[in-house]
């Protein structure tokens, strides 16, 4: 080995300088080459594989940033609270809307007073002669009537209606007797300390002096029961 080593130096030696200049740049560039393909090489591919996986991990940490921040920015702007304010208001509106609404009912006819209040009257005036006194289908003053021919179209397009909070307690009462005793009567039907509604009135004329006259009248109320006659 020595000696191949020595031939070697010898063959340099006997070059010129261009020959030795140009056999040092040919072993660089070897030693080069080699140099890449067993250190630089390799330590590049890693360089590049570490580098492609922290680049996945980075998209991977941002996604999960973003998620984070939608759904904290979700729960900053809740959808529901505007529905719960709504709510809130709704209710609002209605205990005030029931508090007016009893406060006037103290001014109107109770309900289960209606008929005993309409004989008492009758009984005060003495000529005249009860026929009849009935009470009528409990209603709200939403409620409307609708025609037959209306009513297959309704089906199709059914009203949501509010909740009802206030009742129309109706009676008809049918009298008979003198035409001057019905005015009577009426006046003081319009004359109560507390009020009645006149719905309608028939005067029917029969054997003189004799009328017949029927009422319908009703009170409002907050309950929707009935009062028994």
């Amino acid at each position: 080995m020595k000696r191949r080593w020595l031939q070697f130096a010898a063959r340099v030696e006997a070059l010129q300088p261009r020959e030795r200049i140009m056999l040092f740049g040919a072993t660089v560039v070897v030693l080069v080459f080699v140099a890449n393909a067993l250190v630089f090489g390799p330590l590049a591919r890693k360089e590049a594989a570490l580098r492609s996986t922290l680049q996945q991990q980075e998209a991977t940490i941002d996604g999960i940033n973003a998620d984070i921040a939608a759904r904290a920015q979700a729960y900053a702007h809740d959808p529901n609270d505007a529905l719960r304010k709504r709510l809130g208001d709704v209710r609002a509106e209605t205990a005030r809307t029931g508090d007016e609404l009893r406060a006037m009912q103290k001014g109107l006819v109770p309900a289960e007073r209606i008929a005993p209040l309409l004989e008492s009257i009758l009984h005060a005036n003495g000529r005249l002669k009860l026929v009849s006194l009935q009470t009528l289908p409990v209603t709200t003053l939403g409620d409307a009537a609708v025609s037959p021919a209306a009513a297959p179209a309704a089906q199709h397009a059914p009203v949501v209606k509010a909740p009802d909070l206030l009742y129309r307690h109706g009676v008809e009462l049918t009298v008979r007797g003198s035409y001057l005793d019905m005015v009577d009567y009426m006046h003081a039907l319009e004359t109560l300390p507390t009020q009645l509604f006149w719905g309608k009135a028939q005067l029917d004329a029969e054997a003189y002096p004799n009328v017949r006259l029927t009422l319908t009248l009703y009170t409002l109320s907050l309950d929707p029961k009935w009062m028994k006659l």
